[in-house]
């Protein structure tokens, strides 16, 4: 029986993911939240934010490359390292 490919991830679970890579990269560098948005110049809440994958209640989060690239910066991480393997399943433009 052959493997069926897996199906791509929702936005959802996408920005869910890269959440836990953003706490993951943050613990492996001994920085907290707020050390991080601070020297991200995000508020600590947007930071909580990005961790959590959600902008506000129903909504996903929906990070800017920018923020991604100062994030990651922070960090001292590539921004590939705290993206998710696999790309969202996004609707037709």
């Amino acid at each position: 029986m052959a493997n069926k490919p897996s199906p791509s991830p929702t936005w959802d679970e996408y920005v869910s993911e890269l959440g836990r890579n953003l706490q993951r990269a943050r613990i492996s560098s001994g920085l907290s939240q707020e050390q991080v948005a601070y020297r991200s110049h995000l508020s600590r809440y947007t930071y909580q934010k990005l961790e959590s994958g959600i902008a506000r209640p129903g909504a996903p989060a929906n990070p800017t490359l920018r923020t991604l690239v100062t994030v990651a910066r922070i960090l001292a991480v590539e921004v590939s390292q705290i993206l998710p393997a696999a790309a969202p399943d996004l609707p037709e433009p």
